[in-house]
């Protein structure tokens, strides 16, 4: 083990309140800006930790001692993001999750040599790209009226309840339930028609938790020089479907394509760091 740039490489803090390794990213030792991380960034506490560097062969991790009761608060969030921008501005950097904590700097280390082979392999493959995390809702009012398009048995029991005076309770609810069975249907065809109208811009695609309130959680991997393609795509999409609602956040480090295990392509589900996954992750 090698700890550069920075001279306190244990995990005592001036508060004494320091309860392991605190890790933002994983990227090569030859990354340029690594002498200057110690001198320049501050990261997640209060006070804020002094980021410092980590090597092990050809990697290095940059790292922080991690505070005790760290939660993620908005300050701490934004510095987390903002090593991660900084460091990602010149040179590739595997970004972990927000809480990601060692017990110390040995552990670190550790599993840089243990997992060598994938993390040199995700650097490459993911160097000079970036995330956009894709999230897709239905308009209600707008959904109600394309399914009722759509749908002639919807259209027709809806007809026969109004000249009815609004129909029985027993009707009401059929109908009711048929317009849900639609909007389900409706939602996933929609989740595929996401995925496929803005795959064609992107590297890698990775597929996020599904959450209350989204038809779709996706991320995108997109070269960062095709960027504007990629948002070029995602409003095309709008304008074609009106009664989508897109969230799109980006560009991101890429969270969601970093952690496939040695077995599965990047980019799987089971990659998961999408927008929807834990954002606490302890290293052992």
């Amino acid at each position: 083990m090698s700890t550069s740039s920075a001279p306190d490489t244990g995990n005592d803090t001036t508060d004494g309140t320091s309860i392991g390794t605190y890790v933002y990213g994983i990227t090569a030792a030859t990354h340029p800006a690594l002498p200057s991380f110690a001198e320049e960034l501050r990261g997640v506490g209060d006070p804020p930790r002094t980021v410092r560097v980590l090597t092990a062969g050809t990697l290095a991790a940059i790292v922080s001692d991690a505070p005790e009761k760290l939660r993620p608060k908005r300050k701490d969030l934004l510095a987390h993001q903002h090593v991660l921008e900084e460091a990602g501005g010149a040179g590739c950097v595997l970004p972990m999750r927000f809480g990601s904590v060692a017990p110390d700097d040995d552990a670190v280390t550790s599993v840089l040599t243990e997992r060598a082979e994938h993390y040199e392999e995700r650097l490459q493959a993911l160097d000079g790209n970036v995330e956009y995390n894709v999230k897709a809702s239905h308009e209600e009012e707008a959904v109600l009226h394309r399914v009722l398009a759509e749908n002639p048995e919807i259209r027709a029991f809806t007809e026969a309840n109004r000249q009815a005076g609004g129909g029985s309770y027993d009707d009401r609810v059929r109908l009711g339930e048929m317009v849900v069975s639609a909007v389900k249907a409706r939602e996933a065809e929609d989740a595929v028609e996401v995925r496929q109208a803005l795959e064609p811009s992107a590297v890698a695609v990775s597929v996020g938790a599904e959450s209350t309130g989204w038809l779709a959680n996706v991320s995108f991997l997109v070269a960062r020089d095709s960027a504007e393609v990629f948002l070029t795509a995602t409003e095309q999409l709008r304008k074609a479907r009106p009664y989508l609602e897109l969230r799109v956040h980006g560009p991101l480090p890429p969270y969601s394509f970093v952690e496939p295990g040695p077995g599965e392509p990047a980019g799987s589900p089971a990659g998961g760091l999408g927008a929807g996954a834990d954002q606490s992750r302890t290293w052992d």
